[in-house]
């Protein structure tokens, strides 16, 4: 599986932060840990691509249980990606302007169906 920090190496890829809805991201995998502290919880990382005319696009970030069935984005500020979002006057976005378009491509995914299935394979 791709980790989440190799995402960094990828060639950055500039996109219109108003414009990505016609790519078409897929799955590539999810890890899952067990929380070492007292609470005992699941947590882990997914990582999705996709293809453009540009190159190949990558996000990936931390997911936790909240509990059995319900899982969450682990922290929505930090969405791991190699996509550089542009503004309406043509500025990169800073990590903290990227971070809603990003949550609205995330939310967009069925990410929360493949971790729950992962789940369900690694209790099993």
């Amino acid at each position: 599986m791709t980790t989440a920090w190799a995402l960094r190496a990828w060639p950055p890829l500039l996109w219109q932060a108003t414009g990505p809805e016609h790519v078409r991201f897929h799955h590539l995998g999810t890890r899952i840990t067990l929380s070492g502290d007292a609470s005992g919880g699941i947590a882990g990382q997914t990582v999705w691509a996709a293809k453009s005319m540009d190159g190949e696009a990558g996000m990936a970030w931390d997911w936790v249980q909240l509990t059995r069935g319900v899982v969450a984005i682990a922290d929505p500020m930090s969405v791991v990606t190699n996509v550089r979002l542009i503004g309406e006057e043509g500025e990169v976005l800073t990590a903290h302007e990227a971070a809603r378009y990003l949550n609205e491509m995330v939310r967009a995914l069925p990410w929360q169906e493949e971790v729950q299935r992962a789940l369900s394979q690694h209790l099993n």
